[in-house]
Protein backbone atom coordinates (compact mmCIF):
# COMPACT_ATOMS: atom_id res chain seq x y z
CA UNK A 1 0.00 0.00 0.00
CA UNK A 2 0.92 3.62 -0.46
CA UNK A 3 0.33 6.46 1.97
CA UNK A 4 0.37 10.13 1.02
CA UNK A 5 0.54 12.93 3.57
CA UNK A 6 0.01 16.53 2.49
CA UNK A 7 1.07 19.61 4.44
CA UNK A 8 1.53 23.33 3.99
CA UNK A 9 -2.01 24.55 3.49
CA UNK A 10 -3.40 27.56 5.28
CA UNK A 11 -4.94 30.99 5.03
CA UNK A 12 -3.23 33.58 2.85
CA UNK A 13 -4.16 36.93 1.37
CA UNK A 14 -4.65 37.35 -2.34
CA UNK A 15 -1.32 37.87 -4.05
CA UNK A 16 0.49 35.84 -1.44
CA UNK A 17 2.30 32.51 -1.64
CA UNK A 18 2.13 29.05 -0.13
CA UNK A 19 4.18 25.91 -0.57
CA UNK A 20 2.49 22.53 -0.31
CA UNK A 21 4.34 19.31 0.34
CA UNK A 22 3.31 15.70 -0.10
CA UNK A 23 5.37 12.81 1.20
CA UNK A 24 4.79 9.29 -0.07
CA UNK A 25 5.55 6.11 1.85
CA UNK A 26 4.98 2.42 1.33
CA UNK A 27 5.19 0.44 -1.90
CA UNK A 28 5.47 3.21 -4.45
CA UNK A 29 7.51 1.15 -6.88
CA UNK A 30 10.52 2.55 -8.69
CA UNK A 31 8.71 4.22 -11.62
CA UNK A 32 5.86 6.51 -10.72
CA UNK A 33 4.61 10.05 -10.82
CA UNK A 34 2.86 12.37 -8.41
CA UNK A 35 0.32 15.11 -8.87
CA UNK A 36 -1.81 17.78 -7.26
CA UNK A 37 -5.50 18.26 -7.78
CA UNK A 38 -7.96 20.53 -6.02
CA UNK A 39 -11.63 20.69 -5.23
CA UNK A 40 -13.48 23.85 -4.38
CA UNK A 41 -16.84 23.77 -2.56
CA UNK A 42 -19.63 22.77 -4.93
CA UNK A 43 -17.24 22.00 -7.77
CA UNK A 44 -15.66 18.89 -9.23
CA UNK A 45 -12.10 17.96 -8.47
CA UNK A 46 -9.73 19.47 -11.04
CA UNK A 47 -6.19 18.63 -12.06
CA UNK A 48 -3.52 21.16 -11.12
CA UNK A 49 -0.08 19.70 -11.86
CA UNK A 50 1.85 16.45 -12.25
CA UNK A 51 5.49 15.47 -12.29
CA UNK A 52 7.48 12.36 -13.05
CA UNK A 53 9.58 11.15 -10.15
CA UNK A 54 12.02 9.60 -12.65
CA UNK A 55 12.60 12.22 -15.34
CA UNK A 56 11.88 15.88 -16.16
CA UNK A 57 8.32 15.61 -17.41
CA UNK A 58 5.80 17.96 -15.85
CA UNK A 59 2.22 18.89 -16.67
CA UNK A 60 0.44 22.03 -15.52
CA UNK A 61 -3.18 23.13 -15.81
CA UNK A 62 -3.62 26.29 -17.86
CA UNK A 63 -5.30 28.00 -14.92
CA UNK A 64 -2.10 27.88 -12.85
CA UNK A 65 0.65 28.19 -15.47
CA UNK A 66 3.03 30.99 -14.63
CA UNK A 67 1.88 31.10 -11.00
CA UNK A 68 2.36 27.56 -9.67
CA UNK A 69 5.44 25.36 -9.90
CA UNK A 70 5.64 21.65 -9.20
CA UNK A 71 8.91 20.10 -8.11
CA UNK A 72 10.15 16.93 -6.47
CA UNK A 73 12.73 15.31 -4.28
CA UNK A 74 12.78 11.73 -5.50
CA UNK A 75 15.09 10.54 -2.75
CA UNK A 76 12.54 11.72 -0.19
CA UNK A 77 9.55 10.60 -2.28
CA UNK A 78 8.19 14.09 -1.87
CA UNK A 79 6.50 16.46 -4.27
CA UNK A 80 6.03 20.18 -3.77
CA UNK A 81 3.64 22.76 -5.15
CA UNK A 82 4.86 26.33 -4.96
CA UNK A 83 1.89 28.63 -5.35
CA UNK A 84 2.50 32.31 -6.05
CA UNK A 85 0.19 35.20 -6.88
CA UNK A 86 -2.68 33.38 -5.25
CA UNK A 87 -6.21 34.35 -6.14
CA UNK A 88 -9.48 33.81 -4.32
CA UNK A 89 -10.44 31.25 -6.97
CA UNK A 90 -7.49 29.12 -5.86
CA UNK A 91 -9.32 28.43 -2.61
CA UNK A 92 -9.86 24.67 -2.43
CA UNK A 93 -8.93 21.44 -0.76
CA UNK A 94 -5.69 20.36 -2.42
CA UNK A 95 -5.07 16.67 -2.87
CA UNK A 96 -1.87 14.81 -3.61
CA UNK A 97 -2.00 11.74 -5.83
CA UNK A 98 0.41 9.03 -6.98
CA UNK A 99 0.27 6.90 -10.09
CA UNK A 100 1.18 7.20 -13.76
CA UNK A 101 1.41 10.22 -16.02
CA UNK A 102 -0.24 12.24 -17.32
CA UNK A 103 -2.82 12.05 -14.50
CA UNK A 104 -1.58 10.07 -11.52
CA UNK A 105 -4.60 8.82 -9.61
CA UNK A 106 -3.97 5.38 -8.15
CA UNK A 107 -3.55 6.67 -4.60
CA UNK A 108 -4.79 9.83 -2.93
CA UNK A 109 -3.96 11.77 0.19
CA UNK A 110 -6.48 13.28 2.61
CA UNK A 111 -6.02 16.81 1.33
CA UNK A 112 -4.83 20.11 2.74
CA UNK A 113 -6.98 23.23 2.77
CA UNK A 114 -5.87 26.39 1.00
CA UNK A 115 -7.93 29.51 1.61
CA UNK A 116 -7.16 32.76 -0.18
CA UNK A 117 -8.80 35.86 1.21
CA UNK A 118 -9.48 38.81 -1.05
Amino acid sequence: QVQLVESGGGLVQAGGSLRLSCAASGRTGSVYSMAWSRQAPGKEREFVAAISMNDERTYMADSVKGRFTISRDSAKKTVYLQMNSLKSEDTALYYCALGLLPRPSAYWGQGTQVTVSS
